[in-house]
């Protein structure tokens, strides 16, 4: 079967490998019809490997050539003989993390920070950007029927930015400021507007992807110049912003929202820093900030983002900028992506689409 695969950096090959066999306990197989680009797929071909295991993962075994994709929506073809909530035939969203279930976080419900976490289509065998594809059950939930395959693809990224934007306790009425308006920090706006933020702000360099702000629910984009401050407290009468959403994963980024919080604000990083950033604690201590840091999303969220996205009041799907096949996932996909003048939000590529 075609299975895009990593090697290293700026070493991606679509190539022919050997199918997964039958389903054993507690497996699933599935045949993926749209998987995301991720930014950590983008990390790992920039600069990998990363999380990408270069030796056996302590959990799982795999290491590299890794297949890719953990962003996925599929149908079911096969079930292991205890799988008992899904069945052949069932449209699938998958929740790619893998956790062992007995160390001192699993245990307590945060199988999100387990501590030899691993993920479908970065530290394990199978990866969604594949003919087929074995997965944990665990991983699947049912898609709703109004959900279209497309919606159920982007699940993941949604709870990353839910889950940002509820740890940045947003209330109805509040003002929210986005910093980077990359698939997370595009899906993060969305979510701000769907939990009730009254004023959606964003700080994004990129002249494409600000023209599209307004249709992620922005209200302004602004320039992150000397000028910022004083358009974020004309903006909100002399107070600041009730949130801040980092979502760029850059020094600038959180400095920016440092500057742009108001007093007794939260600062919520959720995007994924590659290197150290300078920061000033001081001036963090001299607004009485509340600073969260999000890793990816608590496991069990899956079935409430799908019927947020449902209502229509989460419209996941406007942060895709193009559908492509997997024989053009470098070219048409990665390449786009990595370029930062470049016309892309979010890609989707399907195996089955030529």
């Amino acid at each position: 079967m075609k299975a895009a695969r990593f090697y290293g950096a700026k070493d991606i090959r679509v190539e022919e490998i050997d199918p997964p066999g039958e389903p054993g306990p507690g497996e699933v197989l599935i045949a993926p019809s749209w998987c995301g680009i991720c930014g950590t797929d983008l990390h790992e071909y920039i600069a990998g490997p990363i999380v990408t295991p270069a030796h056996p993962h302590p959990l799982t075994a795999a290491r590299l050539p890794q297949v890719l994709g953990h962003e996925y929506s599929g149908t079911v073809v096969a079930v292991g003989p205890d799988v008992t909530h899904v069945k052949e035939g069932d449209r699938i969203a998958g929740m790619p993390l893998i956790s062992c279930m007995h160390c001192y976080h699993c245990v307590r419900g945060d199988q999100h920070l387990c501590q030899t976490m691993a993920c479908t289509g970065l530290s394990y065998q199978w990866g969604a950007l594949a003919d087929l594809a074995m997965v944990p059950g665990y991983q699947l939930s049912v898609l709703p029927d109004d959900l279209t395959m497309q919606q159920g693809a982007l699940l993941e990224p949604a709870a990353v930015a839910v889950y940002a934007v509820e740890r940045g306790r947003v209330h109805a009425g509040d003002t929210v400021l986005i910093a980077g308006l990359g698939p997370i920090g595009a899906l993060a706006a969305m979510a701000a507007r769907a939990l009730g933020a009254g004023q959606v702000l964003a700080v994004e360099p990129n002249e494409n992807r600000a023209s599209r702000a307004g249709h992620f629910g922005v209200d302004k984009v602004l320039a992150a110049d000397d000028g910022l401050t004083e358009s974020i407290l004309k903006l909100t009468g002399g107070i600041g912003a009730d949130a801040t959403i980092e979502c760029s994963g850059t020094e600038a980024g959180l400095n920016v929202c440092v500057d742009a919080v108001r007093a007794k604000g939260v600062v919520v990083q959720a995007g994924l820093h590659t290197g150290r950033a300078s920061v000033d604690p001081m001036a963090w201590c001299l607004k009485d900030l509340t600073i969260e840091a999000t890793w990816a999303y608590p496991t069990h969220v899956w079935p409430r983002v799908a019927r947020l996205v449902a209502t229509g009041r989460l419209p996941v799907e406007r942060v895709v900028t193009s559908e492509i096949g997997v024989d053009d996932v470098v070219k048409d996909g990665f390449d786009r992506l990595v370029d930062p003048n470049g016309t892309e939000t979010k890609v989707l590529v399907s195996p089955i689409v030529s």
